[in-house]
């Protein structure tokens, strides 16, 4: 097969692009797949699933307070003696040995054991509202940073098709100077709007290899070939007001916060059970070996039962009581503080929105506008009654309204997702991802009536 010149020249330099796709060839993305991507294997959403497991165990140590104590000790030495009678002098040698049990079962503790208790299962309740909170945040950063590498590799190939608008725009101005249509000053206007469009062209480039590698960092993985999402109107409030009612009642930063403040009421009242009586029944039993250079062997066993009556503590209770209280304190006002957050989140959410959408109205008429113009300006030109000055301006417009409706677009995904957030629905199971959900509770229920072994799972 013969090839021509003109096509050796093509083969030529589409060869290092098809190097470039054999060695790493373009997958087509879904948004949903990027974000099952990012649920599955974000190292922070991961590392805050292992921060819950460990919440976990503190339901399981404050149920330990119920539980019985039950210790073993064991003894072995050499006993030497020497007395001196009347009759002599006699010598004694023994081993004394021995173990013993003890067992130590509390019955009464002031109520510590309930309220530590009841202080942990809210601590662990306040940490997978936190949890949801932190995968919200993940899932908004990958759906920012696939959406971004959309814009970019938009807004690059526009910048693209510019510069060749612009290379064959110069060639035109050169032939129609050389034949005297045009003067220099015409073709150094098309000159510098070409070598400002590359400049253009070269800081999307850069602007995309930025996003791609955000995108890497979020989702795990390199970007390929990215589809644009689909609206998600239909899972969006349809007034500010219902906005506002969903986020105060579902948003997981403020069910949180309601834990939180659970808790520390909890602990108010455990820290001033330390100051009622204590019962507790404890249970020996030993066993010893030559204790004694007269005895054998010994054994002995008891069974006790023992109160006790806090006096005085030198006042740390009285103390960490006032303190619990002013923690508590700490956690009301902070509840009121998220809420509000959560509000004005909402509410810049909503406007963000309406906004964003206003504008790629705007755009898309700037976009037909300048393109209507720009055929104008062309058609004038060839007679005469325009400039190549115009003719670069109205071609600059153009592109800048293509390159404002990208942005638009990008603006007004991001904010429907953020409203999602802000009201407390951007999670892996309101946006149906395809992915085996993670369940916080089966950790929990493994361990909290555990009581021995210390191995643990990587995952649950």
């Amino acid at each position: 097969m013969l090839i021509r010149p003109a096509g050796m020249a093509l083969l030529c330099a589409l060869m290092p692009t098809a190097m470039l796709a054999g060695t790493a060839p373009a997958r087509s993305e879904t948004l949903k797949q990027a974000l099952a991507a990012a649920y599955m294997n974000n190292p922070e959403l991961r590392a805050e699933r292992a921060r819950q497991r460990a919440t976990d165990e503190s339901v399981p140590q404050a149920l330990s307070g119920r539980r019985p104590s039950v210790a073993i000790s064991g003894d072995l030495g050499r006993s030497r003696s020497k007395s001196f009678t009347i009759g002599g002098t006699s010598r004694n040698t023994s081993d004394p040995r021995g173990y013993g049990v003890s067992v130590s079962q509390p019955l009464f503790s002031g109520f510590r054991t309930l309220n530590n208790t009841k202080s942990a299962e809210a601590t662990v309740l306040a940490g997978r509202e936190a949890l949801l909170n932190v995968e919200q945040n993940i899932i908004l950063d990958a759906i920012t940073a696939y959406v971004d590498v959309v814009r970019d590799a938009a807004i690059l190939k526009l910048r693209n098709n510019n510069v060749s608008v612009l290379n064959e725009q110069l060639r035109s101005t050169r032939a129609r100077f050389d034949v005297g249509e045009l003067t220099r000053t015409d073709v150094a206007q098309a000159r510098a709007r070409r070598s400002g469009a590359i400049s253009q062209r070269d800081q999307a480039a850069a602007d995309l290899a930025s996003s791609r590698a955000v995108y890497k960092r979020i989702i795990g993985r390199a970007p390929g070939s990215l589809r644009y999402p689909r609206s998600i109107a239909a899972k969006l409030p349809r007034s500010r007001k219902v906005a506002y009612d969903v986020a105060l009642s579902e948003h997981p930063g403020i069910q949180a916060a309601l834990y939180n403040e659970q808790a520390a009421n909890f602990n108010i009242k455990a820290t001033r059970g330390e100051l009622y009586p204590s019962v507790s029944l404890n249970g020996e039993y030993s066993r010893r070996w030559e204790p004694s250079s007269t005895v054998r062997k010994t054994k002995s066993a008891s069974i006790t039962g023992r109160i006790t009556i806090p006096i005085y503590q030198s006042g740390s209770v009285y103390s960490r009581v006032r303190q619990a209280k002013h923690t508590r304190a700490q956690r009301a006002l902070e509840l009121d503080n998220i809420r509000n957050q959560v509000l004005a989140a909402t509410s810049s959410a909503w406007s963000g929105l309406i906004a964003a959408r206003a504008q790629i109205v705007s755009s898309q008429e700037q976009v037909r506008a300048s393109r209507i113009a720009l055929n104008g300006v062309r058609e004038e030109a060839k007679v005469g009654q325009r400039t190549t000055l115009d003719v670069l301006d109205a071609q600059q417009e153009l592109l800048d309204a293509r390159v404002s409706l990208v942005v638009a677009e990008r603006a007004a995904t991001v904010a429907s997702y953020s409203l999602l957030s802000a009201i407390g629905r951007l999670n892996a199971r309101h946006l149906g991802l395809p992915v085996p959900y993670y369940d916080p509770t089966v950790n929990y229920r493994r361990v909290r009536n555990k009581w021995f072994g210390a191995k643990t799972r990587k995952n649950d």
